[in-house]
């Protein structure tokens, strides 16, 4: 298994092209719309509703966002498509609705929020919702996650989609949630053969870490997150396939 040319044809927005100071934020239908225009392939992530529907949203709080307050996975899908986007002015959009508008005309690389709070095994739902909101979906798409046990079930529900591991140097201070023995193990990637992934997408900042480069010897496809200066890019790119960026035009 392996990406299709699409994704390195083009640049990747980092949760569409977003400006908030435009009235555009991150994952919205604005921000899907203008990206598409620009001819940008389009990163997006997707949360778990009560309901077991895939929504697009990056944080697992509705609060920094929204007027409301309070975690996505407790409000159902109709709740969620009716919370209005702050400095925006759409509403939350579900992955079917982004799927409709997206219709292949660039690739689409979603990232799939963990939903145990821990990076452990404690997954599935959201996983099966996004592989079958994706049933016939005809354009070139890929999934990933930063927990591999995620990215396993995405081999178990849609074992004929790209799958890769977003990747990091796990530092404590970014990821408190997470277990310290568990940041010790993941940031070596010990779990891209057992997932079956076929790529990563790596903290920009840690790209000389000696485990990227002998996936990369290996032959995995290497993505980084985030780039914000056309500088930055052109560092990166000596080691990456394509990047993530926002904040300017890459």
């Amino acid at each position: 298994m392996t990406l299709p040319a699409s994704f390195f044809a083009r640049p990747i927005t980092h949760r569409a092209l977003h400006d908030r100071k435009a009235g555009r934020v991150e994952n919205s239908v604005k921000s899907i719309q203008a990206a598409l225009d620009a001819g940008y392939g389009i990163e997006i992530d997707v949360q778990l509703t009560s309901d077991g529907h895939a929504m697009v949203f990056h944080d697992d709080l509705l609060d920094r966002l929204t007027a409301e307050t309070g975690r996505v996975r407790d409000r159902s899908r109709a709740e969620l498509e009716a919370i209005p986007l702050t400095d925006d002015g759409g509403m939350i959009p579900s992955l079917e609705a982004v799927l409709e508008m997206v219709a292949g005309k660039v690739p689409l690389l979603i990232e799939i929020k963990d939903q145990d709070g821990e990076m452990g095994p404690n997954v599935g739902l959201l996983e099966q919702a996004t592989c079958v909101a994706l049933e016939g979906y005809k354009g070139d798409v890929a999934l990933m996650s930063f927990n591999p046990h995620a990215v396993a079930k995405c081999a178990e529900f849609a074992p004929h989609l790209p799958r890769g591991i977003t990747t990091s140097s796990y530092e404590g201070m970014f990821w408190p949630e997470v277990p310290e023995a568990t940041r010790d193990t993941l940031r070596e990637i010990p779990d891209y053969d057992r997932v079956g992934a076929c790529f990563i997408s790596h903290e920009s900042t840690d790209l000389d870490r000696p485990r990227v480069a002998t996936l990369k010897d290996q032959g995995a496809h290497i993505f980084t997150w985030t780039i914000r200066s056309a500088k930055a890019e052109a560092d990166a790119r000596r080691i990456v396939d394509n990047v993530t960026f926002e904040g300017y035009l890459a």
